[in-house]
């Protein structure tokens, strides 16, 4: 389990990082009082997007805000945490914002491209911070991170731990191509394509005099 990194280099306060996760957990408690209404009404669902995307625009937005469980929301949260504040950093308060969201907006369509037809709400941070991955990615190839190990914490390359998780969603992802379209499960192809559009939008946004990959 990761908990801390080893890049303590940061001028800025990330404030917009500590927000993301502030709406998140607070979206969570709403989820709790409303329970399967709530979900249903703001997650997305590719069927009924394409049906009526007017009405169902809005929801591209608000599902990732929403976690599956208390783990889901835990898991997520912790990798913002730990990889946010250096991307927060280096592209500056807004214009992470707006790269957070866009890895989320590309992360929705590409499941989308992958499950037409699913009536299955697809809901989750994860896409967006599958972005935030691959900027850091992108930003510091060297960094490490410390990850509990029995008793203690050691030091592993950011490198090998982004790589290793990128690898176990593409062939997950590559996995649940088959499945119906009501099939349940996790939106692997969502990480995917929010990982890809962090990594591509980072050159975009910060251009090769910042990115170190």
């Amino acid at each position: 389990m990761i908990v801390g990194d080893q890049n303590p280099l940061r001028r800025l306060t990330p404030i917009i990082t500590y927000g993301l996760i502030a709406v998140n957990v607070i979206v969570f408690f709403l989820e709790l009082q409303g329970g399967e209404p709530f979900i249903i009404q703001w997650s997305f669902i590719p069927s009924e997007f394409l049906a009526n995307p007017s009405r169902e625009f809005v929801t591209i937005f608000t599902s990732m805000f929403m976690h599956a469980g208390e783990l889901h929301l835990f898991g997520n949260m912790l990798y913002l945490w730990i990889f946010g504040d250096n991307v927060e950093d280096r592209f500056g308060h807004q214009k992470f914002l707006i790269f957070y969201l866009a890895c989320g907006v590309a992360a929705t369509f590409t499941q989308l491209a992958f499950s037409q037809a699913s009536t299955i709400p697809n809901l989750g941070a994860s896409g967006a911070i599958a972005g935030v991955l691959g900027a850091y990615l992108v930003m510091f190839p060297q960094g490490r991170v410390l990850m509990a190990a029995g008793r203690g914490v050691v030091p592993v390359s950011a490198l090998v731990v982004i790589g290793l998780w990128f690898l176990l969603q593409l062939f997950s992802g590559i996995g649940s191509l088959g499945a119906s379209a009501d099939a349940g499960g996790v939106a692997y192809m969502a990480h995917i394509g929010g990982f890809v559009a962090g990594f591509v939008l980072t050159y975009l946004l910060v251009g090769r005099s910042q990115a170190r990959v």
